[in-house]
């Protein structure tokens, strides 16, 4: 029996937040395994960056600059990739934001701007992706969520991001059950805690020792390590996955 194949190559892919931390890491993964990339995120030097490492594997890279929660911006983007870079079949939306603040004093503007974000964004990103897709004859769509979509992070007062991430997995369950008849597969991935730039920086340094002590495996991610998970789901080895929600924590959710 011959191995399913976790190549990409010929394929057209579009990442959005692809700019930085994780984004960037899975963008510059799909470039490795053989596909063209189109590189979504907000005007910025990173955008110019990334599509130069990915040119630098030798396959083409497309930077376009925009905001998820603009729907006409993305479905422009999805015209631009398919002029650039050929009929979409792959997408990755990893755009998205966190903060923090106790549940009675959270202003409506903050916790609207998160479900802007995190859930409205993942949401038209899918759609202007989809429409493509199900014109093109199928694809393969990965929302970046969290273990916050699953657990509740101690010490951390995120309700509105923890209900957002929980959304996005429910989100990518929904779509996958509307368009697996005609082709288009949707899974989402959950990080746990992962060496971002901004789970990096000196002032969280303590919080980042305690959120490894509470990692079976001792540590944070670092963001390459989403990429094999991405890719797998991306890719005809994962031809039967869909409605899947993939946790990717060191094993946090177990205890």
């Amino acid at each position: 029996m011959a191995l399913p194949s976790f190549r990409l190559d010929g394929r057209t892919a579009l990442v959005t937040g692809a700019a930085s931390g994780i984004g960037r890491a899975i963008a510059v993964g799909i470039a490795e395994s053989g596909a063209n990339v189109a590189c979504f995120d907000l005007p910025g030097p990173g955008l110019d960056e990334v599509c130069a490492e990915i040119e630098a594997v030798g396959v083409k890279a497309s930077p376009i600059a925009g905001d998820v929660t603009d729907a006409a911006g993305l479905s422009a983007a999805v015209t631009r990739t398919q002029a650039d870079l050929g009929a979409l079949d792959l997408a990755v939306n990893s755009a998205g934001i966190a903060n923090a603040a106790p549940a009675e004093e959270m202003t409506l503007d903050q916790w609207q701007r998160v479900f802007d974000i995190n859930v409205t964004g993942v949401f038209l990103s899918c759609q202007a992706e989809a429409k493509a897709m199900l014109v093109n004859g199928g694809g393969s769509i990965v929302n970046i969520a969290s273990m916050s979509g699953t657990i509740v992070n101690r010490g951390l007062l995120q309700a509105h991001y923890n209900a957002s991430k929980a959304s996005v997995v429910h989100l990518s369950r929904s779509l996958a059950m509307e368009w697996c008849g005609r082709g288009v597969r949707v899974n989402s991935i959950s990080p746990g805690y992962t060496a971002t730039p901004m789970n990096t920086r000196p002032e969280v340094a303590d919080q980042v020792r305690q959120f490894e002590a509470d990692t079976p495996l001792g540590r944070m991610a670092t963001v390459d390590e989403l990429v094999g998970p991405a890719v797998f789901l991306l890719s005809d080895a994962a031809s039967f996955c869909t409605g899947v929600d993939l946790i990717v924590d060191g094993g946090f959710t177990c205890w």
